[in-house]
Formats: C-alpha cells, structure tokens, sequence
C-alpha cells in the first residue's frame, strides 16, 4: 500500500514545543501495518498554530529513506515570490512528486492560490488542500473549486479535509463537523469527481474515513462511481494514532482492481511513481 499522506515532527516556536514523530517512527509504523511507501506533506502556514513543519524537514526526511518516503513541498501563497521559491525547491530534490498541503487562511480561489495553481501546473505536481472552515474555504456547492479545476484542467487536485468530504452528501451545509448521518445522494464532491478528470480525494484524518465509513450502503455506489479518483491515505503524524483507513481499504467490499488502485495504483500512476 501507498499511504498518499503523512506528516513528520513540526517545530514549534514556543519552549518545549514539538509534536509528530521522526522519519524513523514513520517509517517503523509503515513496516508494522505493510504500507511500502508513504508521501510526506509539509506544511508551513501559520493557521495550523505556532508548529510548522518546513519542505527541507521533509526533504531531509526523504533523502534519510529514498525508497520509501516521497516528499511533498510546500509554500505559504501569502509568502513573496510564492512561485520561484516553489521552483527552487522542486528543481532541489528529484524525488519531489507533488505540492500540499495548504492550509492558509485564503478561499480556494483566491488569485494568490490560482498563482500557486498555475505553478504546480506548469511543474507537473499534483495539489493537495485541506477545506475546512479556516482554510482553502468554499461555499455550499463547492463553486469556488469547480470554478478552479476548470480554469487549470492540467492540474491534479486532492481534496482532504472536512470542507471537501462533507459535501459528499447533497444536504451538506457547508459546516465542517463529522455527521454521522445517511449520505444523501448527488453531493458536491460526488458530483465534482465524477465531472472533472482533474479532480481526486484521499480518504485521509477523520474527516476521509467518516465520508466513506459513515453509510456503507452508499459507500459502496461511490467505490463504483469513483474508484479511479481515491487515494488511500491516513493522514499519520502521532504515535499514538489509529488508522482505521488501512482496515477500511483491506475489508470494505469491492473488486480486487477496485482495491489495488485505491491502495497503491492511483497513486502510483497519479504521481508518476514507476517513470
């Protein structure tokens, strides 16, 4: 299996503060739960707290375990010259594979994100965004989102996130909570994986197992719908987490294609892993 997202320690400006786990934890939680290789996001906004976990944290990381750690870079939109700092930090490390995950305080359409977009573009990195009520935010309906993925057809994005895996169900109200109700047919993000070549999901934190744990009867017509679009991904960054994504990819019905390209084939082909 391809665990499409994971975090390592973030740093932390107050005394004493450090959370997450080392490269070598991660890479000994993989062999335990027989995860081959797992993508490495950094993250350096200021929304998530005073903890930031830099792209030459991950970089460092990657080249620690080549084969079995694929690092992601990160840049704050809001940071000046955003995209020729992106550029130097793919062209610094050819095991970068793609770019998230962004959690900043801006809509998801906002020019300084489409700056961000047009880059990732260009370079060929797929995007990963977290949607939820401080960052990457949309409306009901996702129309800031739609409106991004056709604007920029040729770039990858990733949804994750309660902002995105909420609107899997057509009463979503834009709140970012965990509902524990019935899906109710034609959501936003359904619609939208369906709809745009360019639109995919990892099933990652809380947020991605509640979306496809919560009404295993929809479920299944999702897992049909949108097999080719899902990542299996867990969102790891504490020791102490359980990760109930990996039992959900292994037990939760569907064929053994359906099942091989969630665990590690979309990923694979997504981020050109075999080139």
């Amino acid at each position: 299996m391809i665990d499409t997202h994971t975090h390592l320690h973030y740093s932390g400006r107050m005394p004493g503060e450090r959370l997450g786990i080392s490269a070598q934890q991660l890479v000994d939680k993989m062999n335990e739960n027989g995860i081959t290789q797992s993508v490495v996001l950094p993250i350096e906004s200021p929304e998530v707290g005073t903890c930031i976990c830099m792209t030459e944290t991950v970089i460092e990381a990657a080249l620690m375990f080549p084969e079995r750690l694929i690092p992601f870079i990160h840049v704050d939109p809001r940071m000046p010259r955003s995209e020729q700092v992106i550029e130097y930090l793919h062209n610094s490390c050819d095991l970068i594979k793609g770019f998230g995950e962004t959690v900043d305080g801006l809509p998801i359409d906002d020019p300084l994100h489409k700056k961000i977009y047009a880059k990732c573009s260009d370079l060929g990195l797929p995007f990963v965004f977290y949607g939820s009520s401080y960052s990457n935010f949309d409306e009901v309906g996702l129309p800031g989102l739609e409106r991004c993925l056709r604007e920029f057809p040729d770039l990858i994005f990733i949804g994750h996130g309660p902002r995105w895996w909420n609107a899997i169900s057509a009463d979503d109200d834009a709140s970012c909570g965990y509902p524990d109700t019935p899906v109710v047919e034609g959501g936003a993000a359904d619609r939208l994986l369906q709809e745009y070549d360019n639109m995919h999901a990892d099933i990652s934190a809380g947020s991605g197992y509640n979306a496809v744990a919560r009404d295993p009867e929809f479920t299944q017509g999702f897992i049909e719908r949108n097999w080719q679009k899902i990542f299996f991904a867990t969102d790891y960054l504490s020791a102490w987490q359980e990760q109930p994504q990996i039992q959900w990819v292994q037990e939760t019905p569907m064929t053994d294609e359906q099942r091989e390209a969630i665990a590690e084939g979309n990923a694979r082909r997504v981020l050109r892993l075999d080139d």
